[in-house]
């Protein structure tokens, strides 16, 4: 691949991942998209919980193949390095397009509130948890998160450092995962929530606990002492409001 070309599939990449967050946001609150999580071909329970369950186990499947080290090496051996987390990023927002696409309605209503200004404050609490994602993401890197850094920087022939030093920004004072805390927070405060927004929520709140003990072992094996007592000091998902 030309210089020319990894750039520009960073940007693809990263603008098929906008498009996918933001098509999830829809899908998720069932606004402003054609086919919502309460949308599709109703099928019997057992077939559709099926479906619905294997469509969020690939999600989580690909992304923990993806981020192992054994395949990071066998991708090097047929794409720049640059490409790598582009690559992660596009399968990740193309596993999330499939999963919106195949989802299998269930019938049900867990809650709905018809309160007015508690439908507001719960609304507001959905795009609070949204934003908070968001702007976890920038504590960091948040294009490096998404590649387009390196995607940015290859053409110029800048050649990427992994620099391992401990550092806690200010929302990472307060839980250890603040964008999965972001995600926890939009997927369940609702005033509506179908039995389809909860068996997501459900899904995804699974992926996550699950998904940040595998990442945890990783951060203590690169960072030792330094983390073991950040994450005895601090939570994983939600402050402690006494400390």
């Amino acid at each position: 691949m030309s210089r020319a070309a990894v750039a520009i599939y960073g940007l693809v990449c990263y603008a098929i991942f906008l498009s996918a967050v933001a098509y999830l946001m829809g899908f998720a609150t069932t606004l402003a998209v054609p086919k919502s999580v309460d949308d599709g071909l109703v099928r019997p329970w057992p077939i559709a919980l099926g479906i619905n369950g294997l469509l969020i186990a690939l999600f989580a499947v690909q992304h923990t193949v993806m981020v192992r080290p054994g395949f990071k090496r066998v991708f090097e051996r047929w794409l720049p390095r640059a490409c790598e987390r582009s690559t992660f990023v596009l399968a990740s927002s193309l596993v999330l397009l499939l999963l919106c696409l195949l989802w299998s309605p269930l019938p049900g209503t867990l809650w709905s509130i018809d309160h007015p200004w508690l439908r507001g404050l719960l609304w507001a609490g959905c795009g609070f948890g949204w934003g908070l994602a968001l702007l976890s993401t920038f504590q960091f890197d948040h294009f490096g998160l998404f590649g387009l850094r390196q995607a940015w920087e290859y053409p110029r022939g800048s050649q990427e450092t992994s620099a391992s030093q401990f550092a806690v920004p200010w929302l990472y004072r307060w839980v250890r995962h603040p964008m999965m805390t972001g995600f926890l927070i939009a997927l369940w405060v609702m005033p509506d929530m179908s039995t389809n927004q909860a068996l997501l929520a459900g899904g995804f709140s699974l992926y996550i606990w699950l998904g940040t003990l595998h990442e945890e072992r990783g951060l203590i094996r690169e960072f030792g002492d330094s983390y073991r007592q950040y994450a005895a000091s601090t939570p994983r998902f939600f402050p402690r409001i006494l400390r």
